[in-house]
């Protein structure tokens, strides 16, 4: 696995510092929808879907193949043997396969690495944070919502959901999240020590969920 190296990360000198705000977020909290109206009302880049397919052409891989494991726990029935050394986990691969979990892993992190010397974005989950962590102008942000609000939020997006089958679909796609992140970091998904800043989304508007973050942004020295 890519270890990041702080100096591969910082901009030139005399050039205007780019900044970077990560957005981990519970399913069905709105997390997606705050981070891309917060990357429209910044006027920088948004990254989601869009980092997959990126990370794929770097990679030289089929975007589909990393659709499928977006965000997903390593397949160990595929020859996967990790460990974790305490700070970085470790993984070694027995299988053959044109592109390993790892190697998914690495070409996501290699994309955002170097994007972020380039130009300031808002990028959604991946483990994101852990991925820049040394990056010194990046803000780390976790969504939350009471269940109930994200069960509404996931039925209102497809009218043949019912309750009990968005309720389903939250708890195993937060779970698929969760076993992603705390395998390829050292800190734990939706703990409120992982992250600069939490929110829970549904106490304000979005709109105002996004001026909120601004504000935080422009204490921070990272907007004016």
């Amino acid at each position: 696995m890519m270890k990041s190296d702080e100096s591969n990360i910082l901009p030139s000198p005399g050039s205007r510092e780019p900044f970077v705000i990560t957005v981990g977020r519970q399913f069905g909290s709105g997390g997606r929808v705050l981070a891309k109206a917060l990357a429209e009302s910044l006027g920088i880049a948004y990254y989601d879907k869009e980092l997959l397919v990126e990370s794929a052409k770097h990679a030289g891989v089929n975007p589909d193949f990393f659709e499928k494991k977006d965000e997903r726990f390593p397949t160990f029935l595929q020859g996967l043997f990790s460990f974790s050394m305490g700070v970085t986990p470790m993984c070694y691969y027995t299988g053959a396969s044109s592109i390993s979990d790892d190697g998914l892993y690495k070409s996501i992190s290699e994309f955002l690495l170097h994007t972020s010397r380039e130009k300031s974005f808002v990028v959604v989950g991946r483990s994101s944070d852990y991925i820049l962590r040394h990056h010194p102008r990046c803000v780390n942000i976790f969504v939350h919502a009471p269940m109930e609000e994200c069960v509404r939020r996931i039925m209102e997006r497809n009218d043949a959901i019912d309750h009990d089958k968005a309720l389903a679909m939250a708890r195993k796609t937060n779970k698929w999240r969760a076993d992603y992140y705390n395998f390829f970091t050292d800190k734990t998904w939706g703990d409120a020590k992982s992250y600069h800043l939490t929110l829970d989304s549904s106490l304000l508007p979005m709109e105002d969920n996004v001026e909120l973050v601004k504000a935080y942004l422009r204490l921070r020295g990272l907007i004016d």
